[in-house]
């Protein structure tokens, strides 16, 4: 069996209580998984059980409390936040809200080009070339580039996804905010 992609082991995300002497908040306590290649893991739950916690510490937006998370054979959690940065395009969280992921004030062109003109040294030439291609793929028209988030009906969902699939990994996994009856729980397709 090959190496997995992603691989989390006993993962814990506490918070300071909010008064002083309060007990921490246990947002995530002892989360382990593994993505392999070409697979897909969801994080499913209850609102508030801890899925964009989990989201947030394994790409180390929140320094977890304890753990590891392992992107291939990189161990994230001893990394410096500089080498952290060097490894974020190979990186994403989606949420099942992709409207909200959408910034009303930016056309669609330029939330898709934001990520590769951050993470990459292309020219402008070529983002705005791969921007309509993303657009193409999701089945969009080039004219929905200048358009705002707004004035999407259906399109909405199709346009907050290419930002993700500008730099299309081996594998994904998402967190949810889709309530259940049970706790959290992972679930693989």
């Amino acid at each position: 069996m090959a190496e997995p992609v992603l691989r989390v082991d006993g993962l814990r995300m506490w918070f300071p209580g909010r008064r002083h002497g309060a007990p921490p908040v246990r947002a995530v306590d002892g989360v382990s998984f593994e993505v392999g290649r070409a697979e897909t893991l969801g994080l499913v739950g209850e609102s508030g059980c801890g899925k964009s916690t989990t989201g947030r510490a394994v790409l180390q937006l929140h320094r977890p409390t304890e753990g590891k998370v392992w992107l291939g054979d990189i161990e994230l959690t001893s990394l410096d936040d500089e080498q952290v940065r060097v490894l974020r395009p190979r990186m994403q969280m989606v949420f099942q809200d992709s409207y909200a992921s959408l910034n009303p004030r930016h056309s669609v062109a330029r939330i898709i080009a934001e990520p590769m003109q951050v993470h990459t040294d292309l020219p402008r030439r070529a983002i705005d070339a791969r921007v309509l291609e993303l657009l193409d793929l999701v089945g969009l028209r080039s004219s929905a580039a200048t358009r705002f988030a707004h004035e999407f009906s259906g399109g909405s969902v199709s346009a907050s996804t290419s930002p993700e699939r500008w730099h299309s990994g081996p594998s994904s996994w998402s967190a949810t905010n889709r309530s259940r009856p049970s706790t959290c729980r992972s679930r693989r397709r």
